[in-house]
């Protein structure tokens, strides 16, 4: 059986920036340590951007179980054959410091992620197609969305990130992301909703701890939801979404809150404007809305609300925090033979659903 790894990370490196050529070039990004460091805890260093330090992680190989050479595609064949030792036929790519926007500057935002791009595209392409990425749009300048998700699926793309809060200052549903779905859509480019925010975050790390849930999982949450209310899967009706990296234990809430809400206005006129929101039946496959689960959730209860075939699964392969899982087919596998699940819906979450998803 054929395994994608649906959610996978690189650590931006040095060679990340290497892509930036005139303008763009006085916005490169430099790594900073601290003047002072303590010897007694685990060393920190910073991405130097637009004047801001970014968290530039250092991890240990054992705790992330990957080596430099992989985390930060320093050489792909390291990468490709640890995935052989995982029995994993493809990876797909998200990144690490832009699942927090990083900058309140479009000019530095859109430098940063053209380079981004084209360093992926350049690393996936030497992968005989094993390693897909996706393509973080320039939003503050939809021209320029538009064509880098063209560059993006000519060179191996196969998603298109997107935050589930304020991006480029607008939220989800707003009018101006319409040319994007259409441009995804058109592209068979999924809109991947990865758990992060597009509301840059300057406060110190201790801040952010406590409301980490809110910029991160619910706000993820909050886009797929948002996205229903809206009737946007209705208005592109090809276009997949996926919610990445939240989980799936969220499923049956908003299952219930969309059904609550399609109750409560039968005879109204919405507040919110537009068509009532209508539900028949599973509230994912209806919008064609994919949800990476955790092996260790409660599967046969989401599966109720899911479906066997809107469910997909990663690794977070490089990161070492709670989504983690490098053995998650085995994990599964063992679900299904004490019998809590299927074993169709396995050969479902580790290949067929991602590859329908990602359009492989």
């Amino acid at each position: 059986m054929g395994i994608i790894d649906a959610d996978t990370h690189i650590d931006e490196t040095e060679d990340t920036w290497e892509f930036m050529t005139g303008d763009d070039l006085k916005f490169k990004p430099t790594t900073q340590y601290p003047a002072n460091p303590d010897p007694t805890k685990v060393p920190t260093r910073y991405w130097l951007i637009d004047g801001r330090r970014q968290l530039r992680f250092i991890r240990g190989d054992e705790e992330s179980g990957t080596v430099v050479e992989s985390r930060e595609l320093l050489d792909v064949q390291v990468r490709l054959k640890h995935m052989d030792q995982l029995g994993t036929d493809i990876q797909v790519i998200y990144p690490t410091v832009f699942l927090m926007e990083a900058t309140e500057k479009p000019e530095v935002s859109s430098a940063l992620r053209r380079s981004y791009n084209r360093w992926l595209a350049d690393r996936c392409g030497r992968s005989a197609g094993r390693l897909r990425w996706v393509c973080l749009p320039p939003l503050h300048n939809m021209d320029e969305t538009i064509k880098e998700l063209r560059f993006a699926k000519e060179h191996g793309a196969c998603g298109v990130l997107k935050k589930g809060d304020r991006e480029a200052d607008k939220w989800i549903t707003d009018p101006y992301f319409l040319p994007l779905y259409a441009e995804a859509e058109k592209l068979d480019l999924p809109i991947c909703i990865h758990t992060g925010s597009g509301i840059p975050d300057f406060s110190p790390a201790r801040g952010f701890s406590l409301a980490q849930f809110w910029r991160t999982k619910a706000a993820a949450v909050n886009g797929i939801e948002t996205l229903i209310v809206n009737n946007i899967p209705a208005q592109f009706p090809k276009l997949r979404f996926g919610c990445i990296e939240a989980g799936a234990s969220w499923v049956n809430f908003v299952d219930y809150d969309l059904r609550r809400r399609m109750k409560s206005r039968t005879g109204r006129v919405s507040v919110l404007g537009g068509p009532p929101t209508i539900i028949k039946s599973n509230v994912y496959q209806e919008n064609r809305i994919y949800v990476t689960c955790q092996v260790d959730e409660d599967l046969p209860y989401i599966l109720q609300y899911v479906g066997e075939d809107n469910l997909i699964v990663g690794s977070d392969y490089t990161h070492r925090d709670p989504s983690m899982e490098l053995e998650f087919r085995t994990l599964l596998q063992q679900r299904a033979d004490r019998g809590e699940i299927p074993n169709t819906a396995v050969e479902k979450i580790l290949y067929d659903n991602p590859k329908a998803f990602y359009g492989l």
